[in-house]
């Protein structure tokens, strides 16, 4: 089957369930989403769920959510109710588990036994390591083989000593030819594939008779997935023409590499954390980030891997920022799904004519794999930041205000604890301009937050010279602390606590005392109630704080440039 055909497709996204969905991930599904939502098929999600060691159910949840908050619902898959209530997934080829599918597989592959086309092999764990070894002793590769019959005699003994046995496929010793429609053609010589397993110990189908199944059973017609896949695929041929199925046709896809070349990996987070750890030379876990007990397993086994709470605790205690790297960890940072989208459709496909921002409409009606690229993806983060800056930018006020309380809820809920809405809306509209994701509205204003006698005021140079710590006015001139006390005695007696009254009794004591400069007297004003000289505007900052907070932070800022002075 050629993907150039007039048939209508199937495709599929296949995920093993072991945590948030990674973007190269992502980037499958929405290629094979788009391909046949682009021509009228259908997009089918199935949970490969079939290694007990990986899977999790918590895991194909987390899928689920970043797939929808992608914007890529499914057709036929696991129920799923979005946030937005609507109910996607069901459909008439379930269960979309492959781990309550096992009665299909068991049958398929006693069909591959009875036609003498699989086998069961018994080979204890040190028997298979000592073929190996032998096939290294020959300087050959190791390929395991059909080693005769096993009689019901042996067969009994076996199970007395407590073996269980594995069903490989009898592989056929032909060449194997994959057409694929991104990477053209490749010939596998005769012999280049073993007798593969099929059926493992515990029973549960491998990853390679499994997919060959459901795919027939489930009528997809097209495969999309990553290049690691490729040589797989003549596993797979030979598993369909044994079967009788039809072959689905392929297209294999570049992985996503950084742009230093380092593979894009979820190992990347523990990268950065353990750096930290090992530049701070620290010994123990810091307050509020993990317990002993996961420090000491982590700390102590480099393959070990913190789960996502407990790596995000870490970084905020280490003050180190972790790199996205799943779908989910974007989100939180505050990125627009749309602009994940069109950024990942560039990440290896063009659409040609310089076109480069678009929505999914245009990515369903353009997208072919002829445009597909066949190198590496660099994930250009940068050039992501830009795409989001601009959508953000262009985001009507209210629906900044809107998208901003959505990701506070889930991931700021103290914002909506402290601000009821009309502020949290004067809070948004204040820092909409300026904020390049949804999360920066709040991950820079983390001071209003901040109890009164708990704020810290930073020791710089730009809070030196605000205040005028450490400097001499010129003749006749108030310092920034002058001014402050001065403002402190005017607010003091303020009773309408508004932008608009605040801005002008400042405007006032700025042309008495400052020579008109108003920003003389708003940026000791700042730094008193944020502790640093970075703020959205000043006068809707106070009226955030609040006359009381604003009032105590002022007492507090003079008393500690006091000190310093």
């Amino acid at each position: 089957m050629s993907m150039t055909e007039p048939v209508v497709p199937v495709t599929r996204f296949a995920p093993s369930p072991s945590g948030h969905l990674h973007v190269g991930g992502a980037r499958t599904a929405l290629y094979a989403w788009a391909y046949a939502k682009g021509r009228g098929g259908r997009f089918i999600i199935r949970i490969e769920d079939t290694d007990q060691k990986r899977s999790s159910d918590a895991a194909s949840v987390g899928f689920l959510k970043d797939l929808d908050w992608l914007g890529i619902r499914w057709d036929e898959g696991p129920t799923f109710t979005s946030d937005d209530g609507a109910v996607v997934g069901g459909g008439p080829n379930g269960s979309y588990f492959q781990s309550e599918r096992l009665t299909i597989y068991n049958r398929y592959c006693e069909q591959l036994i009875a036609q003498g086309k699989a086998y069961e092999a018994w080979e204890t764990t040190e028997e298979g390591d000592a073929l190996r070894k032998e096939a290294m002793a020959r300087k050959e590769a190791f390929r395991y083989r059909f080693r005769g019959e096993i009689t019901a005699e042996q067969r009994a003994q076996f199970v007395r000593e407590g073996r269980s046995a594995v069903v490989r496929f009898r592989t056929p010793q032909v060449a194997i030819t994959i057409h694929d429609e991104v990477l053209g053609e490749a010939t596998l010589p005769a012999g280049e594939v073993d007798d593969f397993v099929i059926r493992k110990k515990d029973g549960f189908p491998t990853y390679h008779f499994a997919v060959v199944v459901d795919d027939e059973l489930m009528g997809v017609t097209h495969v999309m997935r990553a290049q690691e896949h490729f040589t797989n695929t003549a596993k797979h041929m030979v598993l369909q023409d044994a079967l009788g199925f039809r072959r689905p046709a392929y297209g294999h896809l570049s992985i996503i590499k950084n742009p230093d070349d380092s593979k894009m990996s979820k190992r990347d987070k523990d990268k950065v954390l353990r750096k930290a750890v090992k530049e701070k030379a620290l010994t123990s876990p810091p307050i509020g980030s993990v317990t002993a007990e996961e420090w000491t397993r982590w700390i102590t086994d480099e393959n070990v891997q913190l789960d996502l709470e407990g790596a995000i605790r870490l970084a905020d205690a280490l003050k180190v920022t972790l790199p996205e790297i799943n779908v989910d960890d974007f989100r939180r940072s505050g990125y627009l799904p749309e602009t994940i989208c069109n950024f990942l459709a560039l990440n290896g496909w063009s659409p040609g004519g310089d076109v480069e921002k678009f929505d999914l409409e245009f990515l369903k009606a353009r997208f072919s794999l002829d445009r597909v690229i066949k190198t590496p993806a660099k994930f250009d983060r940068i050039k992501l930041l830009a795409f989001n800056t601009d959508a953000i930018n262009a985001m009507p006020r209210e629906e900044f205000v809107r998208r901003c309380r959505q990701h506070a809820r889930v991931f700021r809920p103290e914002f909506i604890e402290r601000f009821d809405s009309a502020r949290f809306e004067l809070l948004m509209n204040a820092t909409h301009e300026r904020s390049k994701t949804l999360d920066e509205p709040f991950r820079a204003n983390g001071f209003f937050l901040v109890a009164d006698d708990a704020l810290l005021f930073s020791d710089d140079k730009n809070v030196r010279k605000a205040l005028g710590i450490g400097t001499v006015a010129a003749d006749g001139a108030r310092s920034g602390l002058e001014h402050l006390r001065a403002m402190r005695s005017l607010l003091g007696s303020a009773t309408d606590w508004t932008q608009h009254a605040l801005e002008t009794a400042a405007n006032s004591y700025a042309v008495e005392h400052a020579a008109g400069k108003l920003g003389a007297v708003a940026q000791p004003l700042r730094v008193a109630v944020s502790g640093t000289t970075v703020s959205p505007p000043i006068w809707d900052t106070l009226v955030l704080v609040g006359r009381t907070s604003a009032l105590a932070r002022i007492d507090r800022c003079v008393a500690w440039a006091t000190a310093l002075a």
